[in-house]
């Protein structure tokens, strides 16, 4: 009867190449049996290149972990570069759950150089412009589906997320909007009462909040509130695997969760941004009554002369494509989210960060646009 042959313990071996050094380990790598220390290992080498290698290495649990994250660590700290294209799918992706875990423990990464770091950047931008050009061709793919099939639309869910993000946001709105109105109405009459302009307080106020202020107060106050709120639910969803069972179904989410709630902000954001409107000229005019002594009729008409339908145009167009890309940022954040609690508040997050980046960016669109064409 043959003996069981007797595991190697964890050893260390280490190859100079240059001024690079390729260290593989092998054995038996166990957190109960002694094992090599990098630190100990090292000594007083310095290499620029470390090359990690795990081909011999038989059993291992998170001792051979410990020892490579304790690699990766040093070459951080001494700005040397950690090579591990050699080592295990399976071990690179556990090497990088903890190096996310400590990623504020140690100092920035130097072991890349700028062009490689820039095309890293570059290639991770695209992958994320794609996804969203991809989600936002599904979402119209799913809109002419809803013209040519509109009994198959589920307009229960509709309407209830309107009056989510429409009705249930009034006091915020109205809070919001209405301080806007007396803030610029103060910042106006500082400069205007010099020249005897008081009057045109009213100007100032009604083209700022019909044409800029309404729409985009409106929609960085949903951006926060509703935004955030599709995304967490939406990222819920897909932790909980509904969104997985939706599809196992044969049901598409965007058809079924993400079509109802861009819809309803849609319709509901530039209902808003009328209110919004309203709301701030209302502030301007309490204050241009208290401060500079000036009649809400006078006032009242002073805004008419100066107000067209094509600057209240303006604004809705404004407003419903801000609408449109707050519910886009929210649904495709919260699709996108890790199936943890901790990724659905990253999803929330990220929802309102991206929401709010590409509303400015279109309302500098939209400014130079209408410029051109004379709105």
């Amino acid at each position: 009867m043959s003996a069981e042959p007797v595991p190697l313990h964890a050893r260390v071996s280490a190859k100079a190449e240059g001024d690079g050094l390729e260290v593989s380990l092998a054995g038996t790598w166990q957190i109960t049996e002694s094992r090599p220390s990098w630190a100990g290992f090292l000594g007083t080498q310095n290499p620029a290149l470390v090359r990690l290698r795990v081909d011999e290495v038989g059993k291992w649990d998170s001792s051979l972990l410990l020892f490579l994250f304790a690699a990766q660590q040093w070459c951080r700290v001494t700005g040397a570069h950690c090579d591990t294209d050699a080592l295990p799918e399976k071990i690179r992706t556990l090497l990088a759950q903890i190096s996310a875990s400590h990623e504020t423990s140690v100092p920035f990464d130097r072991s890349e150089n700028f062009l490689v770091t820039v095309g890293v950047a570059t290639q991770d931008l695209l992958v994320k412009m794609r996804s969203i050009f991809t989600f936002i061709g599904e979402c119209v793919i799913s809109a002419i589906r809803l013209v040519r099939h509109p009994r198959k639309f589920r307009w229960g869910d509709c309407l209830f997320e309107m009056q989510q993000c429409g009705a249930m946001a009034l006091p915020i709105v109205s809070l919001i909007s209405f301080l806007v109105g007396v803030t610029l109405a103060y910042t106006g009459a500082l400069v205007l009462r010099q020249y005897g302009g008081d009057i045109y307080v009213a100007d100032l106020i009604g083209l700022a909040m019909v044409r800029e202020m309404g729409a985009m107060m409106t929609g960085v106050v949903l951006a926060g509130r509703t935004g955030a709120a599709f995304a967490a639910t939406l990222g819920n969803m897909k932790a909980n695997e509904e969104i997985d069972a939706l599809e196992t179904l044969g049901i598409p989410a965007v058809n079924f969760l993400v079509l109802p709630r861009l819809l309803a902000l849609g319709v509901m954001l530039p209902l808003l941004a009328l209110y919004s409107n309203a709301l701030g000229i209302l502030g301007g005019m309490a204050v241009s009554r208290g401060l500079l002594g000036i009649s809400p009729t006078a006032y009242w008409v002073e805004t008419l002369s100066i107000v067209s339908l094509t600057d209240v145009a303006v604004g809705v167009i404004k407003a419903t494509a801000f609408g449109l890309i707050i519910g886009v940022s929210g649904c495709l954040r919260g699709l996108q989210a890790e199936r943890s609690a901790a990724g659905v508040g990253q999803a929330a997050t990220s929802a309102v960060v991206t929401a709010i980046l590409f509303i400015i960016v279109a309302d500098a669109i939209f400014a130079v646009v209408f410029n051109i064409i004379g709105f």
